[in-house]
């Protein structure tokens, strides 16, 4: 069940999505919080920094980490827009990360229950609770509305 807390949360990373929108990379947010706080934000930027690691969550979980000047993110929730691809989701697990809220499902690559579930896995040493579909519908959008452009873009070239 959603709170106003997680949909508040969401807002500010679905602002980040968008940035990442205009800067034509595919829109993923995140942020996260730490004691009431929002302690990183970040939003895609593969193709800016020639960077196949330079997903949203992973530059939060540089930025979370320095923030706390700990490499362990214990205590702290991460928003996402669209769940976790594998490495984001290991990035998460080997932070120790302590919550995650993301809003769509990745029916492709999506690594917390879709095609892995790498955050909730029994072997690791760790594992997340998730919370899934908080502003869905509105997250969606914003990915599939980035893809129909993409292929509008490519069918006029």
């Amino acid at each position: 069940m959603m709170n106003k807390l997680d949909s508040m949360y969401m807002t500010e990373a679905l602002k980040e999505a968008r940035k990442a929108f205009d800067g034509d990379e595919v829109p993923v947010g995140a942020v996260i919080v730490y004691d009431g706080k929002i302690i990183a934000r970040a939003h895609n930027q593969i193709k800016l920094l020639k960077d196949p690691t330079a997903h949203a969550e992973m530059i939060a979980i540089t930025q979370a980490a320095s923030y706390l000047a700990n490499e362990r993110l214990i205590k702290t929730a991460i928003y996402v827009t669209i769940e976790p691809c594998s490495m984001c989701a290991g990035a998460l697990v080997l932070a120790r990360v302590g919550r995650l809220v993301y809003g769509a499902d990745d029916p492709k690559t999506g690594a917390c229950g879709s095609v892995f579930n790498i955050t909730d896995n029994k072997e690791l040493n760790h594992r997340i609770k998730v919370e899934k579909g908080v502003l869905g519908k509105e997250c969606a959008l914003l990915l599939k509305e980035f893809f129909s452009t993409k292929r509008r873009g490519r069918l006029v070239a």
